[in-house]
């Protein structure tokens, strides 16, 4: 190495080896200078290239401070760089397959909350047109889909930043289905896509009925996507598209930067992106542009859904496939020939209301407060443990409504979940989210559903407390 790569390596070190923690400051310029043995620029320059992966932040005439602790850093376990298969199905299964699922406290679903007004409205239209079809001749709803709903869809498209006419939408039955059909139109099985880790484990379910390998690219919360080990990817391996949901990232929350995307698609020339952003319309605080918008090479493939923003049951998504679309369009008239006409034409209706943004401005308050009560309450409970304070990492998502929970390596997540379980707890463990058991120590929380009453405060506290018996 040289040598200021050498000094990057032992302040990386010293972080991993909770010599410096969150805040603290580090030796000043002329201090490690003469401890390293090297000189002043060189030493410079390793704090600058630091400060701009966001490990360490420069404080004006205060030197470098070590930025906030992220999983990758301090928790991470090793992730092979290789292709890897995928077997998650049994697993997926049998932690899916909750039984009572309405007595539990509802911590682990990715569904959104549906106790709002608009949720009402919706369904009373969809009962309005079950009873309307009911008099009217059989028909199939042909792709791309109800004409209506496609102008609506193309208008939240627009809000979300990017500039579409409706003939360039395809609606498909959830974002799911959209990402089926860009990967199928992209690979074939045996073929390697990249994924960012941990990985929403419906899309690992997904590669891994495609017959598709995968190779696991670690997020990190400050600044999203490890280019070094892109780059070392595409370098090593045939990669044939890379599939990133890079906006409240289903399961971490976090969002990767401007400059982030901008940087990975410039260090990706000419492999093609499937971009899933079902939380993308649940901001807290502006939008970043997505990699759709930034894309000037038309391969960015955009899917989206109404499922995180309005209810999961409804199973309506779009895809904006640009110069794939005529592939995408083909496989959705085989797949798709006989769409749900019922619940396209009635979500047109309820979406021609103008009730839509209205609802987006009240679940974005609402799961803004979520976020922060839960946030203050889970590590005021985990804080009181001596064992556990101090030694993990809640993520502080900036929209949607999940977050994740890293606790020391070794941990077990799962069998916290089991435990969880049997206290009527419903969490995710981070098994679910990656293919080589590397995120075995993390948990997946949702606060869509979070009430300020004595049911979740109570669950809060004792899922503190089974954490803490198990991190001993």
């Amino acid at each position: 190495m040289k040598k200021y790569q050498q000094v990057k390596a032992h302040i990386q070190q010293g972080i991993e080896k909770g010599l410096y923690l969150s805040g603290d400051k580090l030796p000043s310029i002329r201090e490690l200078s003469e401890t390293l043995s090297v000189g002043k620029n060189t030493v410079i320059r390793a704090y600058e290239e630091l400060e701009a992966k966001q490990v360490l932040v420069a404080r004006d005439r205060s030197g470098y401070t070590v930025a906030t602790i992220n999983f990758h850093r301090e928790f991470q376990a090793k992730t092979s760089n290789a292709p890897s298969d995928i077997d998650l199905l049994s697993l997926s299964k049998a932690i899916l397959s909750q039984p009572n699922e309405h007595n539990l406290l509802s911590m682990g679903s990715a569904h959104p909350d549906i106790d709002f007004p608009a949720i009402r409205t919706l369904y009373a239209e969809i009962g309005r047109h079950s009873r309307q079809q009911a008099n009217i001749p059989s028909c199939y709803q042909m792709p791309p889909g109800n004409a209506s709903l496609l102008k609506y869809i193309a208008n939240i498209t627009q809000d979300l930043g990017i500039s579409v006419s409706t003939r360039e939408v395809l609606i498909t039955h959830g974002a799911q289905q959209a990402i089926s059909l860009s990967l199928q139109a992209l690979t074939k099985p045996g073929d390697i896509v990249l994924v960012d880790s941990p990985c929403y484990f419906g899309s690992l379910l997904l590669l891994e009925s495609l017959g598709l390998k995968v190779i696991e690219i670690p997020n990190h919360f400050n600044y999203g996507l490890d280019i070094e080990a892109v780059e070392q990817a595409i370098k090593t391996w045939d990669v044939k598209a890379i599939l990133i949901n890079p906006t409240y990232n289903n399961p971490t929350g976090y969002t990767q930067s401007e400059s982030a995307r901008k940087a990975l698609l410039k260090a990706t020339t000419g492999i093609p992106f499937i971009e899933e952003d079902v939380f993308g319309g649940l901001s807290y605080e502006g939008t970043v542009k997505t990699f759709k918008e930034l894309d000037t090479e038309d391969r960015v493939i955009y899917c989206n859904s109404l499922s995180k923003t309005l209810d999961s049951r409804l199973r309506i998504g779009w895809i904006l496939a640009g110069k794939y679309q005529a592939k995408v369009e083909k496989r959705l008239m085989s797949e798709n020939m006989g769409s749900v006409n019922l619940i396209q034409s009635a979500v047109s209706d309820f979406l021609k209301k103008g009730k839509y943004k209205q609802h987006i401005h009240r679940a974005q308050r609402s799961y803004k407060s979520n976020q922060k009560r839960v946030y203050q309450q889970l590590t005021e409970a985990l804080d009181s443990y001596a064992n556990v304070k101090q030694h993990y990492y809640l993520s502080q998502p900036e929209g949607g409504f999940l977050c994740w929970l890293t606790l020391p390596l070794g941990t077990d997540g799962t069998e916290i979940y089991q435990q969880a379980l049997g206290e009527k707890i419903s969490v995710l463990p981070g098994t679910m989210f990656c293919t080589q058991d590397q995120f075995k120590h993390c948990i997946r929380i949702s606060f869509a559903s979070y009430r300020d009453n004595e049911k979740w405060n109570n669950g809060i506290k004792t899922l503190a407390r089974i954490i803490a018996e198990h991190c001993k």
